[in-house]
C-alpha cells in the first residue's frame, strides 16, 4: 500500500534552517505531483509548496516565498523542503502528500529561542 514517511523536523532558532525529507513507497512516484502542507495549532493545514512529478515547476505559498525550496529526487522516491530563514511563525507540523489524498504522519518544526 501507499506510505509516506517524513523526517527532518526539529528544534531551531530563528534565522536557522531544517531539511524535511518525505519518502514515499508503494506507488509508482515520478509520474506524481507532490506537496508540502503545514499546520500550526489552532489553525487549518495550509499549502507550504508544490512540485511536478518531474521537478520542472513548483509552487510556494507567499509566506515562504524566497525561504523555503521543495526538490525531489524520483530515483529515491523522495521529496524533500528545505527551509532557510526560520520564523517563529514557521513553527508546524509539517506533511508531505501524495494526490489524490495520501498523507504522511508528519514531522514537528519548530522555530523558537
Amino acid at each position: 500500500q501507499v506510505q509516506l514517511v517524513e523526517s527532518g523536523g526539529g528544534l531551531v532558532q530563528p534565522g536557522g534552517s531544517l531539511r524535511l525529507s518525505c519518502t514515499a513507497s508503494g506507488i509508482i512516484f515520478s509520474i506524481y505531483n507532490m506537496g508540502w502542507y503545514r499546520q500550526a495549532p489552532g489553525k487549518e493545514r495550509e499549502l507550504v509548496a508544490i512540485i511536478t512529478s518531474v521537478g520542472s515547476n513548483t509552487n510556494y505559498a507567499d509566506s515562504v516565498k524566497g525561504r523555503f525550496t521543495i526538490s525531489r529526487d524520483n530515483a529515491k522516491n523522495t521529496v524533500y523542503l528545505q527551509m532557510n530563514s526560520l520564523k517563529p511563525e514557521d513553527t508546524a507540523v509539517y506533511y508531505c502528500k501524495l494526490p489524490p489524498n495520501y498523507w504522511g504522519q508528519g514531522t514537528q518544526v519548530t522555530v523558537s529561542s
